[in-house]
């Protein structure tokens, strides 16, 4: 199996130790809760030396290919990359941090029923759309190579080229970088899995389960950039168990900061209310790395402050998590 295959059996396996709901035997406080954490104050950005070798891009066969959602009446994006574009793929200086912030873009979600499987696929498809109209102009300005991820999205559950979706006995979507997919179970995040209690056990509004394939499209960003890549590696040279998880929470709070920023810029159509608004900050101070779990994805407090991150401060490099004190990244 080469690099990339243990790549998404990695990924594959982290997204299903991620558990982002208590089991049934815990009890979540309300969406009411008060907030917690603050956004993170990351130092202001400057020019970097980049690289002098460009990233590497790996070639798929056909069969490898994901199966691409259907995109009728679809925007055009004629941005063109710059020629001999050199790319910095490393963690605390990569060239997405100089994208920006993501356009304000139409992205209406309407009254689609997250119990209804043919509803909620819709719309993470056309949501996933708008997240491809977002993100494509910001990289390709950068000198990114971008394309859509594919998605794969089960009534029940299914098999992926990273494993089963949803794992066993848990809820969440995960992406596979081996295929650029993203896999999600509709039921498993609307009603939950066995002891885990679903998405919509916690908020019933379908902002709370875009916002997690918000994050899920993050990591797609993070395997077109070469932060992942970058990751993996500092992964693999890492001699504790204990920096292996550190360096997750650090990857997976940044796609947090990610879906946080997307969410910001379709807040005025989809529309995100103030009350959802809130509602929303309220459902990331929930999720995260409970006890007697592995602490692979940061703390409800750190999920909630890098949720906040994207949304607030709506910039690219607002989102570097490598930079950010290791108390913000626990």
């Amino acid at each position: 199996m080469g690099a990339a295959g243990v790549l998404g059996l990695v990924c594959g396996a982290m997204a299903g130790l991620f558990v982002l709901v208590v089991v049934g035997s815990m009890v979540f406080r309300t969406s009411s809760r008060s907030e917690v954490g603050t956004p993170v104050a990351i130092p202001t950005y400057t020019p970097y030396e980049r690289e002098t070798s460009p990233r590497r891009t790996e070639s798929r066969s056909p069969a490898e290919r994901p199966t691409r959602r259907p995109t009728p009446n679809r925007t055009r994006d004629t941005t063109q990359q710059p020629a001999r574009a050199t790319l910095n793929t490393s963690l605390k200086n990569n060239t997405v941090y100089r994208a920006g912030a993501l356009p304000r873009l139409s992205c209406r979600a309407g009254n689609a029923d997250i119990y209804n499987h043919a509803q909620l696929k819709a719309l993470i498809l056309k949501t996933g759309a708008c997240m491809d109209r977002a993100w494509g102009p910001i990289l390709r300005r950068q000198g990114i190579a971008f394309s859509p991820p594919g998605y794969a999205i089960a009534a029940g559950r299914g098999r992926g080229a990273c494993g089963d979706y949803p794992s066993r006995g848990g809820i969440v979507p995960y992406y596979c970088p081996r295929n650029n997919t993203i896999y999600a179970s509709t039921s498993a995040m609307a009603r939950g899995n066995a002891t885990s209690r679903g998405y919509g056990q916690i908020i019933s509004w379908h902002g709370g389960i875009i916002s997690m394939m918000a994050h899920e499209y993050g990591h797609h960003v993070q395997n077109i950039t070469g932060l992942m890549d970058s990751w993996w590696r500092q992964t693999l040279d890492s001699t504790s168990s204990s920096g292996k998880l550190a360096l997750s929470r650090r990857l997976e709070l940044q796609a947090t900061c990610f879906g946080g920023m997307w969410m910001r810029s379709v807040a005025t159509s989809y529309p995100v209310t103030t009350t959802n608004r809130s509602r929303l900050f309220a459902f990331y101070g929930q999720v995260g790395d409970h006890p007697g779990y592995p602490r692979d994805h940061g703390s409800p407090v750190n999920n909630h402050r890098w949720f906040r991150q994207g949304w607030e401060r709506s910039q690219a490099y607002q989102c570097n998590t490598w930079m950010a004190p290791s108390s913000s990244t626990s």
